[in-house]
């Protein structure tokens, strides 16, 4: 009996999630990750992103995507190929309210071709969170 590589899954291939709850509100955390600077920490350098379903980006590392749901506050989920990758992956965000003006912010990556790659989406997932903790104890 061969054991399972940690991540994979029966139809997503390799995926990975990493969450954090921070003492900000959802509106604060929205407004973050859909600002330059906040677009910038997770997607790519980008002066602004298109909410609408089926809308295509590329950012200027040559990144591109089409986002696949949008609902303010709450979720965003999109497609995700870096230039040099093979395949696209699928990105979701999710805001989960808390107790007291607090905020789970979730990142869950699907479609990821392997452990090494999964591997690098955790650490990059890692970062763009203790990126947005670090905005918001200077702005708070």
């Amino acid at each position: 009996m061969s054991v399972k590589p940690v991540g994979l899954t029966k139809d997503a291939g390799f995926q990975i999630g990493v969450r954090r709850t921070l003492p900000v509100t959802q509106e604060q955390a929205w407004s973050y990750l859909i600002s330059p600077e906040g677009l910038k920490s997770w997607l790519g350098d980008l002066p602004r992103l298109d909410l609408a379903v089926k809308r295509s980006y590329q950012t200027a590392d040559g990144s591109t995507g089409e986002i696949r749901a949008a609902k303010p506050l709450q979720q965003l989920r999109l497609t995700w190929q870096p230039k040099d990758w093979d395949k696209p992956s699928t990105v979701q965000i999710r805001l989960i309210p808390g107790k007291e003006g607090r905020t789970t912010v979730s990142f869950h990556q699907e479609h990821l071709d392997g452990p090494q790659t999964r591997a690098q989406m955790k650490i990059r997932w890692e970062e763009v969170l203790d990126k947005m903790t670090e905005h918001f104890q200077k702005t708070n």
